[in-house]
């Protein structure tokens, strides 16, 4: 029962930002001939990637809570307290490896000079 509360809540959050980011991606994106430009793409590409970023980071800082609660709740039992232990590494290392992609991604910037944080494709 769970899993699909989990499910249903991913689809709901799915749902509502398409609702509120499609129609502003169509509003920015002009007809050339009968064939959609490149531009859209970008902007749905970006939008997406911004989307699932911030997600990711909200999945890591509730592993956190999660993992906290578990740790609490683990009154001394051995195997809890190590599944507890693992929640919150496991989701530390996560939101690490995400800031540490960031970070990487802003190092190559300002060494190249090319602001790879923003997809372009080249008209």
């Amino acid at each position: 029962m769970l899993k699909i509360r989990h499910y249903l809540l991913l689809n709901l959050i799915i749902f509502f930002y398409l609702i509120t980011t499609v129609p502003a991606v169509a509003a920015q994106v002009a007809e050339t001939e009968g064939f959609v430009p490149l531009s859209g793409l970008e902007t749905v590409f970006s939008n997406f990637l911004g989307f699932v970023a911030g997600l990711a980071g909200i999945f890591a800082f509730l592993a956190i809570i999660v993992g906290g609660f578990k740790y609490i709740t683990a009154e001394g039992d051995p195997k809890a307290t190590a599944s507890a232990r693992a929640t919150v590494t496991w989701a530390i290392l996560g939101l690490v490896a995400l800031i540490l992609a960031w970070l990487f991604l802003q190092f190559i910037g300002v060494f190249s000079g090319i602001d790879v944080t923003i997809f372009k494709i080249p008209q």
